[in-house]
């Protein structure tokens, strides 16, 4: 449980970053699509006998920045890209299951997510990643902001928008191949999205809405892998569960007027 609760905050805190620059830049389903991708590496590293998450890590990175350059090289809209991404992802790992003789229980745990088996590596793993990630988010915190709200204003002001871009799709396949562990393949985007769309509802400036998105995110962890713990269910399904009840609540405060309106 120390170690479950350890990792589950730490990757509250770094969904809820990345996922609020991925919602703020109309991305919001691309962790969906990236955790798709993913999954046929995990595919991949099973029937080959490796650690799955280190070729989830290569796979979904790789896919991600090659489909990402060919929607700039051929103006092909985001959605469709993701679109492209998701289903090639599934449909990969899909194959590669089929080969290897069908699904297993590590598949399963790695479609619906097994933090309360987490190890000390992992542990460690997810912290070291979380710390990296979070000290290049905050290194190059200007640029990043500027290119997410203003691209081509930033593309005049000499800010490498393109390298930017490049950069938060990275960030956000580490990102999304290591909360696989939390909350799974097929739930991953919620925890991207969910507490950012509900923070933004506030309407406040970004590092309040962060700040907001991020005590969503780790209230909805700690308490679903709690809940999860006592009463013997799933924590993926309880974590995201809470999360759309942080949503719905938001939704129903502001329809009082009790929130700024956007």
């Amino acid at each position: 449980m120390h170690r479950a609760l350890i990792s589950g905050i730490a990757i509250a805190i770094l969904c809820s970053v990345i996922g609020l620059f991925l919602v703020l830049r109309r991305y919001s389903l691309f962790g969906d699509a990236i955790a798709h991708s993913s999954f046929g590496g995990i595919a991949v590293g099973l029937l080959a006998g490796v650690y799955p998450l280190w070729t989830a890590y290569g796979v979904s990175i790789i896919s991600a920045l090659i489909i990402t350059r060919i929607k700039d090289r051929y103006n092909i809209s985001g959605d469709a890209s993701i679109a492209v991404l998701l289903s090639s992802g599934i449909a990969v790992g899909l194959v590669i299951i089929g080969l290897s003789g069908g699904f297993t229980i590590d598949i399963f745990s790695f479609l619906f997510g097994s933090i309360l088996l987490v190890s000390v590596n992992d542990t460690v793993l997810i912290l070291a990643l979380t710390g990296s990630i979070l000290v290049v988010i905050l290194l190059l915190y200007r640029q990043i902001l500027y290119s997410t709200f203003n691209e081509q204003q930033a593309k005049v002001s000499g800010i490498p928008v393109e390298k930017i871009n490049y950069l938060i799709i990275f960030l956000a396949g580490i990102t999304v191949v290591t909360s696989i562990q939390l909350v799974g393949v097929l739930l991953i985007s919620a925890l991207f999205v969910i507490p950012n769309v509900s923070a933004i509802m506030f309407g406040k400036g970004f590092k309040q809405t962060a700040i907001i998105s991020i005590c969503f995110s780790i209230f909805s962890v700690v308490t679903g892998i709690i809940i999860s713990y006592i009463f013997d269910i799933t924590p993926a399904g309880t974590i995201v569960l809470l999360s759309i009840g942080l949503f719905v609540g938001t939704i129903g405060i502001k329809s009082t007027g009790l929130l700024a309106k956007n």
